[in-house]
């Protein structure tokens, strides 16, 4: 049974009314355990919780020490390829936005390399658009030029089949980072209408995919802003519970990415303040005491810091989402905009400032 299955059984539940049923005394309770069940975590994101939020700080923030100490991971995205066949009503990769397309050289993913390399960053996310053109053998072509470099390359790509990510792993992909962008399977029709990523099941599928083709790390989430937050902000933590479960080698982490303005100015359906962003996030952490938390810089320099002590592990520095952007004046159209444009150096500089150990390099494949 894949989570797919598990997916369609508590889609069922009632989670608002469940919300809306929660009293202090279960919010208490929740607070004092060292694990909580699932009953705990929508008892933590309940509008009632909104009151006990410095209490749930306190306990988030113990957690993170416990498992993680003071230790920040650092990376960034490499962009490579924005031809995109999807249709993606958010996105500025989607098909028909009019955007510039380009797809970059394997000599110029090697000079976009060297320059990510030179900002001092050993761990790197390769990105692309869902696309024929960015064919599985470009992404093994440039995990190859990659490997020279950084001894942690990960993708963000599009869902690949089983023997894809095995051909990616060999290549040296050794972190998958895939969003679901909802679980309402519904309203993920109605955002992704066209293309190869309209099929909800095999995206879904695709972290499990990617665990038996041998990677050792896992990075899931949702994109907060397509549905109702809390249901997905649910659905993610059963999601990544049955991945602990059933692949327990994996070094599993999760996001919250936000929606940020896009190329034909996407209007949010579910607009996410920051006092909801931060609720979910500790419950989070609370409910996943040793998973990592990744945060982008599609939140302000101010915002991350204060989220730092909260239960993030990892974050990215220097960005730029666009296709030839770090050895190039400037790059082609972005993805979407950034809110955090300090450079890696500003980033570490920062962590160290605030107490924090800034993580380059913490291991090597054997």
């Amino acid at each position: 049974m894949s989570f797919y299955d598990e997916l369609k059984e508590i889609s069922k539940i009632d989670i608002e009314q469940t919300l809306n049923n929660v009293t202090d005394v279960q919010i208490l309770r929740a607070i004092e355990k060292d694990f909580i069940t699932e009953d705990d975590f929508l008892a933590l994101i309940s509008p009632r919780a909104e009151a006990f939020l410095e209490a749930i700080a306190q306990k988030a923030n113990k957690l993170t020490r416990q498992y993680f100490g003071k230790a920040i991971q650092m990376f960034t995205p490499l962009y490579i390829s924005n031809y995109c066949e999807n249709d993606c009503t958010y996105c500025g990769y989607r098909a028909n936005s009019g955007m510039t397309r380009r797809q970059l050289s394997l000599d110029e993913i090697d000079k976009e390399a060297k320059a990510i390399y030179d900002m001092g960053i050993r761990q790197v996310l390769l990105l692309t658009g869902d696309s024929k053109k960015a064919s599985t053998s470009y992404i093994v072509d440039a995990a190859n030029v990659l490997k020279k470099y950084f001894p942690m390359i990960g993708i963000e790509i599009k869902a690949l089949s089983d023997a894809e990510y095995r051909m990616a792993n060999k290549a040296g992909v050794n972190y998958l980072t895939i969003y679901q962008e909802t679980y309402d399977e519904e309203n993920y029709k109605k955002y992704h209408k066209k293309g190869p990523k309209a099929d909800f099941k095999f995206r879904l599928e695709a972290p499990e995919r990617g665990a038996k083709a041998g990677v050792i790390g896992l990075n899931i989430g949702f994109l907060m802003g397509l549905s109702n937050t809390k249901r997905d902000a649910y659905y993610l933590a059963k999601h990544a519970k049955y991945i602990r479960t059933y692949f327990p080698d994996v070094e599993l982490a999760i996001s919250l990415p936000r929606l940020r303005p896009t190329k034909g100015g996407y209007q949010y359906e579910y607009i996410v303040n920051d006092r909801e962003y931060v609720q979910i996030l500790m419950a989070l952490r609370l409910f996943l005491p040793r998973v990592g938390i990744t945060l982008s810089t599609r939140e302000s320099d101010e915002f991350r810091g204060n989220l730092l002590p909260l239960g993030i592990t990892k974050v990215s520095g220097g960005v730029k989402t666009s296709v030839g952007g770090y050895s190039e004046d400037k790059g082609h159209t972005e993805q979407f905009e950034i809110s955090d444009e300090r450079s890696v150096k500003e980033v570490h500089d920062y962590l160290l400032e605030k107490g924090f150990q800034p993580v380059f390099k913490d291991w090597d494949i054997i």
